[in-house]
């Protein structure tokens, strides 16, 4: 190799190594877009299965097939009228379980405080404006917390309606995006890779069925546990357990939070039972429905499940573990096509 060639190389390497640090930094700067883009993907590789069984209704006399466009709009409409139902049923009683519970709540703050001074643990009875100014949070940044906290949920509104607007285009493009997917590959392996796509297509459509069906089990032994121990409004705390389920780590705990306050109002010995339940039943949850019902499902295997849980989790917190088991899926699909692509070259 002459000198000059020995330049350009060195050059080249030096500018594709510096375009890589560009590329790699400007993903860094745009991460949270990216991360709304596989949300929206993974919803549409999800529903797609779905709007095209609606597609294909024969209810209405409009010809064979809905459009596509309205098709989508039919599977939003049932979502949100499915949200809308769920909050019209929740919110009345929780409301006045509310009221019921802060009523109540001096007599529990005066019995614990009889407990702790009994006990040594406790110099005096505090007031209840003692308390607030004692509680965490009371400083001066009480005020940049609300507005951090109001600034966060918009913020969270704000991406889910992004997240439902792409999904839409992205169902509304998906032939076309799949055709020019499917061309990024040579003539030979794009029936492979539109197999193996389908297939990858049907684990993640697996997937949110089994979050539904998860959300059902959960949803029905918490009514039946809740009724069992007397707790008020046991059916409407049932329907906030499900609903908490579809969310990973904090939904459960979010969740069991109502039932225990409401059990609370009633008797400090039933909020105890009501905990221990919740406690029990995530316990069975975690390791045991989870895990098989996502490898009945999904067909990934329960220790996969649970690692790809634990890695989600840790990378992304709440919506790590929300994508874990449908990445974990693509990935297991894409490592049997490869592993098959090696086997027949061998």
């Amino acid at each position: 190799m002459s000198e000059d060639d020995r330049k350009s190389l060195i050059l080249w390497t030096i500018t594709m190594s510096l375009c890589g640090i560009v590329v790699l930094y400007t993903l860094y700067l745009i991460r949270d877009v990216l991360l709304l883009l596989y949300v929206s993907t993974i919803l549409a590789i999800g529903f797609s299965p779905i709007v095209r069984v609606i597609e294909r209704q024969r209810l209405l006399p409009i010809g064979t097939r809905l459009p596509r466009w309205l098709a989508i709009l039919v599977l939003y409409l049932f979502i949100v009228s499915t949200i809308v139902g769920i909050c019209a049923l929740i919110f009345p009683p929780l409301i006045e379980q509310a009221r019921a519970f802060w009523d109540y709540l001096p007599r529990i703050v005066e019995s614990g405080q009889a407990f702790l001074l009994e006990h040594g643990f406790l110099q005096r009875q505090l007031s209840m404006q003692e308390l607030l100014q004692r509680a965490p949070g009371a400083g001066g940044d009480t005020v940049n917390r609300v507005v951090g906290a109001a600034w966060g949920f918009f913020g969270g509104i704000f991406g889910l309606v992004t997240i439902l607007i792409l999904t839409f285009y992205l169902l509304v493009e998906a032939d076309a995006i799949r055709s020019s997917f499917l061309r990024l590959f040579p003539r030979g392996r794009r029936t492979q890779v539109a197999n193996a796509a389908a297939e990858a297509t049907l684990k993640v459509s697996a997937w949110l069925n089994g979050q539904l069906l998860l959300a059902s089990i959960i949803g029905v032994t918490a009514g039946i546990g809740l009724w069992l121990i007397g707790v008020p409004y046991f059916y409407v705390l049932a329907l906030i357990a499900a609903v908490g389920e579809m969310i990973p780590i904090i939904g459960p705990i979010l969740a069991a939070i109502p039932a225990v306050a409401v059990a609370l109002s009633v008797s400090g010995q039933q909020a105890l039972f009501v905990a221990i339940f919740f406690f029990a039943q995530q316990q069975l949850e975690n390791h045991v429905l989870v895990p098989k019902l996502m490898e009945r499902q999904v067909g990934i295997s329960p220790a996969i499940v649970i690692i790809a849980l634990l890695i989600g989790g840790s990378l992304l917190g709440v919506m790590g573990a929300i994508l874990a088991v449908p990445t974990a899926a693509i990935v297991q699909v894409i490592y049997l096509e490869l592993e098959r692509r090696h086997s027949d070259t061998d």
